[in-house]
């Protein structure tokens, strides 16, 4: 830390709060205290934790503060589907979706400004990588959202999925997002079940066993094509881990209970819709505990050679593999017309090139 710059107590990990403030003569159960403050009453303010002395507030404030996220914009699709641009401390920004289903809001979090992993049919992907978020960023997209959802809770009813499918690979983030789902789960804070959490990613093979042996949450993974060859040119990552490793390391992750693994499954007018693609599909996924979700491709003018394929033939698609007993889904996309469909959130300043300004004053 440098001598101008403050700790952030969001996002930081409870064992390193606990060490904070023993270096200034406090005992352990603060930190539980701080964390209640921090995600169940969502202070923005040191001190505003009564049940600290004014001392111990005074003596925190001098190391650390309490950052907050910036809404710069916020759009809503017909659907229902909500989406927002925030800005971080440096001016970076980061898109985030509230997504309402039948029974319950998903929140789908990001977890980079960009992505490195240069997915063709992804816009985010198309943007560039600019930097890493911390697990603090991650989890005041959660934070932000629910306070600014707050009056509208009894009738929609509260956020309770949270999917890590937005802005960036969150295996190429490991170390923050494994923090910020920590964070999501405490008793004390947020609340959120394991069961409700689902990590997606385009198949960083490697990073497979770490995730499973440091949390445990629901895997999805972006599988998309069923050849190496078809996949390589989709998905760059491809290249590195090919389908062969990268089911392997889903054979070997530990799925608790009964669980399965979701794979994504974009459709792509004539490139992997065939029956053979399905065929081939079935195959690949006959040992692993899975279930498929089917995404027809959300059409974009700015990624023209993907185009989705006809009902008739997304019909056939899915019934090849209902008639083999795979469970499979299809799902509906939402909040396209505010391009917060899959595969389309590119920030402001993404898609500038450009940070966006700093605002006068703070808001969330």
């Amino acid at each position: 830390m440098s001598a101008n710059r403050k700790l952030s107590l969001k996002g930081m990990p409870r064992e390193v709060l606990v060490e904070l403030l023993k270096a200034i003569g406090k005992e352990r159960y603060r930190a539980d205290q701080v964390v209640r403050w921090l995600y169940r009453h969502r202070v923005a303010e040191i001190g505003r934790m009564t049940n600290l002395s004014k001392a111990c507030r005074e003596h925190l404030e001098s190391l650390a503060c309490i950052p907050r996220l910036v809404c710069l914009k916020e759009q809503a699709a017909g659907d229902g589907t909500r989406k927002f641009l925030f800005q971080l401390e440096d001016g970076e920004t980061v898109e985030t979706v509230l997504i309402p289903e039948k029974d319950r809001l998903t929140l789908c979090l990001s977890t980079q400004v960009g992505c490195r992993m240069g997915c063709k049919f992804c816009l985010t992907g198309q943007s560039g990588f600019t930097r890493q978020l911390t697990a603090g960023e991650i989890v005041d997209q959660v934070i932000c959202v629910v306070d600014r959802i707050a009056p509208q809770q009894a009738a929609r009813g509260p956020v309770n999925n949270i999917v890590l499918m937005g802005m960036g690979e969150p295996l190429d983030n490991l170390d923050e997002v494994v923090t910020a789902l920590e964070i999501l789960m405490y008793n004390d804070g947020l609340q959120f079940s394991s069961r409700r959490i689902t990590l997606s990613t385009c198949g960083l093979a490697p990073m497979l066993a770490e995730l499973g042996r440091r949390v445990e949450v629901s895997l999805a993974i972006s599988l998309n094509a069923t050849t190496n060859e078809l996949r390589s040119r989709l998905m760059p990552v491809n290249r590195r881990y090919d389908l062969e490793t990268l089911l392997a390391a889903c054979r070997r992750f530990p799925l608790g209970g009964r669980r399965r693994i979701t794979f994504e499954y974009i459709l792509f007018a004539g490139l992997n819709d065939s029956l053979e693609d399905a065929r081939r599909l079935v195959r690949l996924l006959g040992n692993i505990p899975s279930k498929i979700n089917l995404i027809p491709f959300n059409e974009h003018p700015d990624l023209p050679e993907f185009k989705k394929p006809s009902p008739e033939r997304i019909e056939a698609f899915l019934n090849f593999l209902l008639e083999r007993n795979l469970t499979v889904m299809t799902r509906r996309s939402k909040g396209a017309e505010i391009r917060a469909a899959c595969g389309q959130l590119r920030s402001a300043a993404a898609s500038s090139g450009k940070k966006a300004p700093l605002p006068a004053g703070r808001n969330s």
